[in-house]
């Protein structure tokens, strides 16, 4: 399917992702991946930050509220809270959590699931697989306007872990 793919090698595809036993036949599988050039543990903490706002195009998906740049100290995600706010409201639900490691949401039918798996000199994959069950004409639809938007996220994600650290 036009954009069901992008970042991702055939491996990244093959392997499960925790959104996979959510959904028995879905019409959508799509597929994002990015390297980041840092550790997991500096990954996780932006990743879990999407809480707060998606990181993508702020202007369309963000009512124009620009994402935060800086990490704000939130405690690890838990099941059952929102997955993300757009322009402060509440969006989705956290479906399952493995700090440091994966998120499963939910959010206007489509389930993700976001993985981090280390990579060589302490870098990282950060893998998202999105399933959904929209009629097979909007699927098409849908997994190109997901690639637009994801792919945002995932290098709006990768910029800020590379990052380096502030001092003092």
């Amino acid at each position: 399917m036009i954009g069901d793919r992008w970042g991702v090698t055939d491996a990244d595809v093959r392997r499960p992702y925790p959104c996979d036993a959510l959904v028995d036949s879905p019409t959508l599988q799509a597929w994002r991946g990015v390297s980041v050039a840092a550790s997991p543990e500096a990954v996780w903490p932006w990743l879990a930050q999407v809480r707060l706002a998606p990181y993508s195009y702020d202007w369309i998906d963000n009512r124009g509220r620009r994402s935060p740049r800086s990490l704000v100290g939130l405690a690890e995600p838990t099941v059952g809270e929102p997955f993300t706010a757009v322009g402060g409201r509440p969006q989705g639900r956290i479906l399952s959590v493995d700090p440091g490691h994966q998120l499963t949401a939910t959010i206007m039918g489509a389930l993700m699931s976001y993985v981090l798996e280390p990579s060589a000199a302490g870098s990282t994959r950060l893998l998202l697989k999105v399933v959904a069950c929209p009629s097979r004409w909007a699927a098409p639809l849908l997994a190109v306007g997901d690639l637009v938007m994801a792919r945002r996220q995932l290098l709006n994600l990768k910029g800020l872990a590379e990052r380096p650290a502030p001092t003092g």
